[in-house]
């Protein structure tokens, strides 16, 4: 039996088992790709909202002058996603499991976490935009308020296939990391693609430097959409603390003794543990935890962040050259205003190309978001209330999942727009992020030996997320209120 020392501090949860961490696989290019894939999973989430939408949406009605924010707020939520893996690492625990064991428990955490996955995630507003590009590139035309009952059709084919996506493999993080690097691939390929046929240099050069250069903030800048932007430019809140229960299946680190979630339709049973397991930090064990550290940080900087730069910049280069500056587009319009342009200038097959890569990008969003809010209150259930414990994780996952995409497809028939949906996402990620920042910077300078606690800078880093996402919350709810006077 593994070793369990009662005297440490464990906070409200039951304490942690001890072991030995595992040796990870030597340092090099074939087993970085083995290793690595969280970040790929948390990309494709990513990359639907702030980058397809709300950059290009942001760009064309303000200028370049607003893209610095997109490289702060990725900067800043890389140090975010890191600091919960460490946690995950450390312990063989979701970042969520830790938080939970902050005063004042897991009576207070458990429902503050899940409302906010419920508020944030349950839109269907990505399932209906994937519905608004897929009617587009077969219809030919842009929807109209009389193709409502076909975008109904569509969206709940979307979320269909998607549970079954879910659902179907041996392991759920498996067979979601193995569908995000597919879709990555393709929406990458075609977007430097099109920007190589259709941006002009002096394009380039300008969206460049809106990344680079931090300037004045519009005057006329809407505020509840710059924190959107904010948000969405990287994952966007609850993904951001999800990634540690990626992590977990992964089986980095300690998480390797913890178990998984299984696909409730494979019929593999595997078990998940409800607490997770620490080690001591000798020095054998530390030599080893420096090279996991190592994976962590080429998936979250090199994958997860350098991803959403890249697809950042290459969405907005091409609404720029594309969509005249200042046009006063919505939403899923500067999608169909690039396709039919495209289609006029060089080949009528990148209408549905075009389009093509954009229901792909939201799907990629709307499949994790799906697998992001039912993961999440799988584990948060799982580690505080024993009853959940009496079926398997996966069952558990499965009724969820099913229970979430029943009210998703419930919420399609309040007859909001997709972009209006998708600011409801949108708003609450600004909260989760200022909270969730402060709760991981507290877990991990409590819980943590010494020896594996984020260094100084990262906790200055953390803290910073924290502040600048406390002021957009606040900032946002602010617009908010005066909107509704």
């Amino acid at each position: 039996m593994p070793e369990v020392l009662p005297d440490r501090d464990h906070g409200r949860l039951p304490d942690w088992q001890t072991g030995v961490l595992p040796e990870p696989l030597p340092l090099s290019g074939r087993n970085i790709l083995r290793t690595i894939g969280p970040g790929a999973i948390l990309l494709a989430g990513s990359i639907g909202g702030g980058e397809w939408i709300v950059g290009p949406l942001m760009a064309v009605r303000y200028g370049t002058e607003i893209l610095w924010i997109a490289t702060l707020a990725i900067f800043l939520q890389m140090i975010f996603n890191l600091e919960a893996i460490r946690y995950t690492l450390a312990s063989g625990e979701p970042i969520l499991t830790g938080i939970l064991r902050l005063n004042p428990g897991p009576k207070f955490w458990a429902p503050v976490f899940v409302l906010a996955g419920i508020a944030q995630l349950a839109t269907p507003g990505l399932a209906l935009g994937c519905a608004n590009v897929l009617f587009a590139a077969a219809a030919g035309r842009e929807a109209i308020a009389g193709d409502a009952g076909s975008l109904m059709g569509i969206s709940y084919a979307v979320f269909a296939v998607a549970v079954v996506m879910l659902l179907s493999g041996k392991s759920v993080e498996r067979t979601l990391e193995r569908l995000s690097w597919a879709m990555v691939v393709f929406i990458f390929t075609f977007l430097l693609v099109a920007n190589v046929l259709f941006v002009p240099l002096d394009v380039w050069s300008r969206t460049a430097t809106g990344f680079l250069l931090p300037r004045q903030i519009p005057a006329n800048m809407d505020i509840l959409l710059l924190g959107v932007f904010a948000a969405t430019a990287g994952s966007g809140g609850l993904g951001n603390l999800v990634v540690s229960n990626w992590v977990r299946d992964k089986g980095w680190g300690m998480a390797a003794s913890v178990g998984s979630i299984g696909g409730a339709f494979s019929g593999e049973k595997t078990a998940l543990a409800p607490v997770g397991s620490v080690f001591p930090p000798t020095t054998e064990n530390l030599r080893k935890w420096k090279v996991w550290w190592k994976y962590c940080l080429l998936d979250q900087t090199a994958l997860w962040a350098g991803g959403c730069v890249v697809g950042m910049f290459l969405n907005v280069n091409l609404a720029l050259a594309i969509v005249p500056e200042n046009t006063q587009i919505s939403g899923y319009s500067v999608g169909a205003f690039q396709a039919r342009y495209m289609a006029e200038q060089l080949w009528i097959g990148f209408w549905a190309l075009c389009l093509l890569n954009g229901f792909w990008i939201l799907f990629s969003t709307q499949l994790a978001n799906m697998d992001c809010l039912a993961r999440a209150v799988t584990d948060i259930g799982w580690a505080s209330w024993p009853g959940m414990r009496r079926w398997p994780a996966s069952r558990l996952y499965a009724g969820l999942l099913l229970l979430f995409t029943s009210w998703g497809v419930a919420s399609l028939t309040l007859g909001e727009s997709a972009l209006g949906l998708f600011k409801v996402l949108g708003v609450v990620a600004c909260p989760v992020l200022a909270i969730g920042a402060f709760l991981i910077l507290r877990v991990n300078t409590r819980f943590l030996p010494t020896a594996i606690r984020p260094p100084l800078w990262r906790r200055i880093a953390l803290f910073l997320c924290g502040v600048v996402y406390s002021a957009l919350a606040l900032a946002s709810l602010v617009s908010l209120f005066e909107s509704t006077q």
